[in-house]
């Protein structure tokens, strides 16, 4: 019998992937952003995943749903913060690029998973 979890899930796995890029890049921030900026766009990016696992369990379509609309919510701070700190010149046009690809490919999944779960198109639980 197969085990299923939030980490067997596509779009938590973007996320999660997304938080690291995100990690890495705060690190090349100014120390003078370390609380600031960068606690900001860490917290908002690690919210994507964590809020995508909170709601994996959650039993009624609501509740799930609710849960990944917070996810997106904190998805769009982050492309915020990603305009932000490429317009502040903290980062190289690659690792904008880089992020962006990432943001967008979670938020592709995100909104997929979202609408799969509205049709019941045989999401697992």
């Amino acid at each position: 019998m197969a085990t299923y979890s939030f980490e067997n899930v596509i779009t938590w796995q973007k996320a999660h992937d997304f938080a690291l890029i995100a990690y890495r890049t705060c690190q090349k921030f100014p120390v003078t952003e370390r609380y600031g900026l960068c606690d900001q766009f860490q917290r908002a990016a690690v919210s994507i995943s964590a809020k995508i696992a909170e709601g994996y369990k959650k039993i009624s379509k609501p509740d799930k749903l609710r849960f990944f609309n917070i996810a997106q919510g904190s998805l769009e701070e982050c492309r915020n913060y990603i305009l932000l700190v490429k317009d502040l010149g903290y980062i190289s046009t690659e690792e904008f690029e880089n992020l962006r690809f990432s943001l967008e490919e979670t938020s592709k999944f995100l909104n997929l998973y979202c609408k799969g779960i509205i049709n019941n198109n045989g999401v697992k639980d």
